[in-house]
Formats: structure tokens, sequence, C-alpha cells
């Protein structure tokens, strides 16, 4: 943007404020992760894990009701491709006319890495699902594939989409929450185990936090090897020619 000879761009802010900081919460959400991820795979940890699974399944099922159902559909619905995807294509769409092309691809490298993860885990574990469920499954069962899809679609979105400060941690708070009831949702439905949608919220957001963290060091790179990478100033900040 010019303006009477003033600066001739407005540059990209950098997808983090804080990295070093923001490095740090990303590993510690990875190594939680990787700890669940690597308890279930254990046959006999996995035993024990099953027995709180069921009880936690038994509890759902003595505590339905007509409405918390109802609210737990409609979590179901919010999880269905019908609607990340669009949802997905409206946040890239605005990004791109927004000529924010750094945090665009941080959110679409998160997503893009959830959709390979899904299917991979899935297979390499193979869990059954439940008996009775409240709403159509398909697929294995861990990790839950609502919870990723959640997780990964609002936390890297609030990273995209909201500049980094207060803003942005109110709304990473309303991320995480809207991740916990997606969760609790689909063990509520018996659609998952209680794990599988720990691990899948766990997944989600490890995707968007190691994709920003990421594209962040790629963006402040490239950065330091332009050139004039400062933040351009006005003609009016600069010192009358003294000549």
């Amino acid at each position: 943007m010019r303006a009477g000879g003033g600066m001739s761009r407005v540059k990209e802010e950098a997808v983090l404020a804080a990295p070093a900081r923001d490095a740090a919460l990303t590993a510690a959400v990875l190594a939680l992760t990787a700890a669940v991820f690597a308890l279930v795979a254990e046959h006999g940890v996995l035993t024990h894990i099953q027995h709180v699974d069921d009880a936690w399944l038994r509890l759902m099922i003595s505590s339905r009701s007509t409405p918390v159902t109802v609210v737990a559909k409609f979590f179901n619905l919010l999880g269905l491709v019908y609607v990340t995807l669009p949802v997905r294509i409206a946040i890239v769409g605005w990004l791109a006319w927004r000529r924010r092309w750094w945090h665009l691809a941080a959110f679409a490298a998160a997503v893009v890495l959830s959709e390979v993860l899904i299917g991979t885990l899935k297979g390499i574990y193979d869990r059954a699902r439940p008996p009775g469920s409240l709403v159509a499954t398909s697929g294995a069962s861990f990790p839950s594939g609502h919870s990723i899809a959640a997780s990964v679609t609002v936390v890297a979105a609030v990273i995209a989409l909201v500049p980094p400060g207060r803003a942005r941690v109110a709304w990473g708070a309303v991320a995480a929450g809207f991740s916990v009831l997606m969760a609790l949702s689909r063990a509520y439905l018996g659609a998952h185990w209680l794990s599988d949608a720990v691990a899948g919220v766990l997944l989600g957001t490890s995707c968007a936090l190691v994709a920003a963290l990421a594209v962040d060091g790629l963006q402040r790179r490239c950065g330091a090897d332009q050139p004039g990478a400062h933040p351009p100033v006005p003609d009016s900040a600069r010192p009358a020619d003294r000549r």
C-alpha cells in the first residue's frame, strides 16, 4: 500500500509472537500425545485403559437424557466432513484474500498432516469400536477422527486468524473447550472409547502446534535472508534532509 511516497506494503506479521515459549508448549503437548499413543500400544497397559473406558461407557449410558443426546448428536454433525471441509475452505479462502500466505501455510499444513495421520494410525492400531453407538460409525476406533478434525481445525484457525496476544489466548481457550466437548460427545454417544477421544484431541492439537512452529521458523528464516527485511519506515518518520 503506497500513500504519498510512504510505506510500500504492510508486512505480514510472524505466525507466532514468542517462538521459544510456543516451542516449549508444543514439546509438552507432543510428549503427552506420544505417551498416550505409546500406552495404548502396550497390550498390558491397554487392558487397564480398557477397564476405565468400559466404566466410562457404562456411566455415559446410565446418564443419557434426551437434551444431552440432542446436543451430542449436533456435535457429531459438526465433526462430519460435510461441515469441516467447507469451514476449512472458507478459512483458506479468507487468508488467501487477505494475502496472509504464511498463516495460510500454517493452517493448511496442520490440516494435511492430521488427515494423513488419521487413516495411518487407525490402520496401525485397528481398535474395535464400542458396541451400541447412537450414531453411524465406520472404520477403526483409535484415535477418534472427529476429535482430531475438530481440534486441529479450531486450534489452527485461532493461530491463523487471531493476532498473538490476549485475544489469541482467549480464543485458544474457546478452541480447547470446544475440542473437549467434541471428545466427550464421542464417548457419550458410544462412537468411541474415552481414550480414543482424548488421544484425538491431543493429536489434533499437536498437528496445529507443530505446523505453526515449523511455518513460523521458515517465515523467520526467509525474512532474515531477504535484504531490507526490516519493516519499511514511512517517509514522514525519516529525519529531514539537512543538506
